[in-house]
């Protein structure tokens, strides 16, 4: 026992005192200096995102945040294998033939790590070229969906489903951004050939007018639906199209509800929207025994 206490008072001691504390300190270094670096990191950026003319003050904070988000990551692993291998190298362990062995390392991954280095540097382009942010609403080459979550090296998506998709983004060819700024308002609608189409155009307008006028509406309004064209004769029907801007993704809500006013409209005035009727015959059946021929 009193061995034991003396190679703890020779030995075990003064290493806790010396190099148990250079690590402590070290620990408590990296904590505060990722703590400072992400405050300053979140600060340099929301002065450098400025507001522009085109964009709401919604997009500019989730630009912001996925900005931050990502540079905060990148902050935890520096400081993180930084930290690491200064501790390792209190304990003991030389980490010169560690760095050499993984440059070696790194070499070797380097060819089969290609698509991952892709994927990254992808990723980075994605971010600072302001393509997309969290909350948005994407296609992503045939992936279509709501951004939950961005990463260096994927993306994820969750459709209208509920389903979640990761995406790598070195697979994405094209990006398609449904939600960048405000969000298009695009209906088209049947109408009948003897309706009177300078009516229709009249109601469809103040259908649109009066949603956006209405206190549950006019903050998300950009732009009230109004009549653009006459879009396509078809075989039964006149097709026009209505357009208009919402707040980015609240699209899908508005032409809903602006789907159920018109018809409600069209009710009200008599206009009357093509309905195709078919006509079943049966096979084999002569012209006498048939009624409808």
């Amino acid at each position: 026992m009193n061995e034991i206490l003396e190679n703890a008072n020779k030995e075990i001691i003064p290493w806790f005192t010396n190099h148990g504390f250079r690590i402590l300190v070290i620990i408590v270094l990296a904590i505060a200096f990722n703590f400072l670096l992400k405050k300053t990191i979140a600060k340099i950026v929301k002065m450098s995102v400025t507001e522009a003319a085109q964009k709401s003050a919604e997009a500019e904070k989730k630009r912001e945040r996925t900005l931050i988000r990502v540079s905060s990551w990148v902050i935890l692993v520096m400081t993180t294998v930084i930290a690491g291998m200064m501790i390792l190298q209190e304990i003991g362990i030389p980490i010169g033939p560690m760095l050499a062995g993984a440059g070696i390392l790194g070499l070797a991954v380097g060819f089969g790590g290609q698509y991952l280095i892709r994927d990254y540097i992808t990723g980075l382009l994605i971010i600072f070229e302001n393509q997309y942010h969290i909350g948005d609403m994407v296609k992503l080459d045939a992936t279509e969906g709501m951004v939950e979550d961005i990463s260096l090296r994927m993306t994820t998506l969750r459709d209208m489903d509920g389903t979640v998709h990761h995406v790598p983004h070195g697979d994405i060819k094209r990006v398609s951004n449904l939600s960048k700024y405000f969000s298009r308002i695009n209906l088209n609608v049947n109408v009948s050939y003897n309706a009177d189409l300078e009516e229709v155009i009249k109601i469809v307008n103040k259908v649109g007018q009066d949603m956006a006028t209405e206190s549950h509406w006019k903050e998300e309004i950009i732009k009230a639906p109004q009549f653009l064209r006459v879009d396509d004769f078809t075989d039964s029907a006149v097709s026009i199209k209505i357009v208009g801007e919402t707040i980015p993704n609240r699209q899908f809500m508005f032409t809903g509800e602006l789907r159920k006013r018109i018809k409600e409209a069209f009710d009200d005035h008599h206009i009357q929207m093509p309905v195709i009727h078919q006509i079943v015959r049966r096979v084999g059946s002569s012209s006498k025994e048939d009624p409808e021929q």
